[in-house]
């Protein structure tokens, strides 16, 4: 996995040595504060079952596990008044073992698929270290709102820094991906993450989860053999997600699969509130099949009256039978 190991005396990320790793620019502006923004709405205890502590990684630089529940605040910085958060990613490259039979080399932040979690609040400046080390040009393309030259759309080459500094607005569930063409291989290849701007007023407290949707373009012709919830195909078939009884579930979806127009996710037995793209504070509207074009994304909000297995995927079977496929592990509430 990626270190900063080398870095972390401040060489790198000084401004000397980042004009020597070819920094390109910083923006300036925005308003934020300090805050304690988590359960700030009410002191209701969230339960939230402890993680098996044997699943396998199988090459991925997080244990998919780890991925749903974790979530990276960056450093907390005060200057001028302001809360800034900094992020350090760098791209790399590395192999995953999707199954038994296949060994895919990854394009990745951090070490690993998807990207690292990144958590703010609406109105903090987010300043995000990109290191590329990944042997090829890459980029953070930050799905939001900000200037033109924090879009991530100028190459970053090989051995190369930029640091991407913007507001962290809207508040919503948004996501970043390397823009280098063609962007669709850059993002197959595992260049990709999810950005939550949490509203200022915060969400009620609940076991809150991350779930990406992606695919895997084996024989590089622009069509997807396996699919994956957070990196892996079939993992949470094997290693059913612990979640408890009554418990409300806040679950953050997104869809990053190139070459398929648009995806579902259902979930057996039960029905979700929606929020569209995280964007709304009240939901519009329930059901229990949503559809997604790529890159699309909501939360949703659910919670399970009785114990037991229960299944999510991807309404097209194909699709679910190739690695996209899930189960929910409901303990039962006096556990």
């Amino acid at each position: 996995m990626p270190s900063f190991k080398n870095f972390d005396s401040g060489k790198l990320w000084g401004r000397r040595r980042l004009l020597q790793v070819g920094l390109g620019g910083v923006a300036l502006a925005g308003t934020a504060g300090g805050y304690h923004w988590l359960n700030q709405r009410t002191r209701q205890q969230v339960r939230v079952p402890p993680l098996p502590t044997d699943t396998p990684t199988y090459g991925n630089g997080i244990n998919p596990m780890q991925t749903l529940r974790d979530f990276d605040y960056g450093t907390v910085k005060q200057e001028n008044g302001r809360t800034v958060r900094e992020f350090r990613i760098i791209a790399g490259t590395s192999p995953l073992q999707l199954n038994s039979a296949v060994s895919y080399i990854t394009w990745n932040y951090n070490g690993r698929v998807p990207g690292p979690t990144l958590r703010a609040r609406e109105g903090d400046r987010i300043r995000v270290l990109f290191l590329n080390q990944g042997g090829h040009a890459h980029t953070m393309h930050f799905h939001g709102i900000h200037a033109a030259g924090m879009d991530g759309v100028r190459p970053v080459s090989n051995g190369k820094a930029f640091i991407y500094e913007f507001d962290a607005v809207p508040y919503g569930l948004h996501l970043y991906h390397c823009h280098i063409a063609p962007v669709s291989r850059h993002i197959g290849k595992g260049l990709h993450g999810m950005l939550i701007i949490d509203p200022k007023e915060g969400r009620p407290p609940a076991d809150e989860i991350v779930l990406v949707m992606n695919a895997y373009d084996i024989k590089d012709n622009q069509r997807n053999e396996l699919y994956a919830f957070n990196g892996l195909p079939h993992y949470y078939m094997r290693h059913p997600i612990p979640i408890y009884q009554h418990q409300l579930v806040r679950l953050y979806l997104l869809n990053m699969v190139e070459f398929d127009p648009v995806l579902t996710f259902h979930i057996h037995a039960n029905f979700f509130r929606v929020y569209p793209t995280g964007m709304v504070l009240k939901p519009t509207h329930e059901a229990d099949v949503i559809t997604m074009g790529t890159a699309e994304r909501h939360i949703l909000e659910f919670a399970y009256s009785y114990p037991g297995k229960y299944m999510f995927h991807p309404h097209q079977d194909a699709i679910a039978e190739a690695g996209c496929m899930g189960m929910f592990e409901v303990i039962p509430q006096n556990t």
